[in-house]
């Protein structure tokens, strides 16, 4: 039996939904590493639609999380709420903004927001069950939001004010390179900077590459 691992996607794009590259990279590595890979989103609706030519709001525009997400997955994906900590081994969440607004309210209301239901709910059980988690970009604030009881051990980039705000709730950050991953053994967390830091596709995929074979390792 293959390790079942668990991609928490947030919509599909880097605006407003999960970052395509870095889910694509995580899918990729997974594949390449024999990881069984269960696609999942919550079905909600985005916080809003961004146009990702202009970077502008689309006012007036609706998309659903999962429904978004599903392009990522080819269509092979589970609603969130239907996932339990006993149905995977380990859980990565790739970045993206839809991972600060859709998974959790850190974009609009900063650590103090709640986090999405069911990411909260599978988290906690993750955690409940030993079983590691990896968070990529700017999904380790949603992550340390919900698991902050931990005091989890976590990078999120460089810039002060995301910094700030993590270490307000009891995130340990520590700064890495973009081809570096942090890893808290005792928590089993496993985060990475990549289009925190970028600058491009090859060098965010060193740091995804070592978080996977990190993760699954730690299974």
């Amino acid at each position: 039996m293959g390790k079942k691992v668990g991609v928490l996607l947030s919509g599909c794009g880097v605006f407003d939904g999960a970052e395509i590259h870095e889910a694509v990279l995580t899918l990729l590595y997974l594949d390449q590493n024999g990881a069984e890979i269960v696609c999942m989103s919550p079905d909600m609706p985005q916080a809003h639609v961004i146009n990702h030519l202009t970077q502008q709001e689309m006012k007036g525009e609706t998309r659903n999380v999962l429904v978004e997400s599903a392009r990522i997955a080819r269509g092979n994906i589970k609603n969130l709420k239907d996932v339990k900590a006993g149905d995977i081994d380990a859980l990565i969440l790739p970045g993206g903004f839809g991972a600060a607004k859709n998974l959790s309210e850190f974009a609009f209301k900063g650590p103090m927001g709640n986090v999405q239901p069911d990411v909260k709910r599978l988290i906690d059980e993750m955690l409940d069950a030993k079983k590691p988690i990896g968070a990529i970009c700017i999904a380790p604030a949603t992550l340390g939001m919900a698991a902050k009881e931990k005091k989890p051990e976590m990078t999120i980039g460089k810039e002060e004010q995301v910094i700030g705000a993590m270490n307000a709730i009891g995130v340990k950050h520590k700064v890495c390179a973009v081809d570096e991953i942090a890893v808290d053994a005792k928590n089993k967390i496993v985060t990475t900077p990549a289009y925190m830091l970028g600058p491009g596709i090859k060098d965010v995929a060193k740091g995804i590459e070592k978080l996977v074979k990190q993760i699954i390792s730690m299974i």
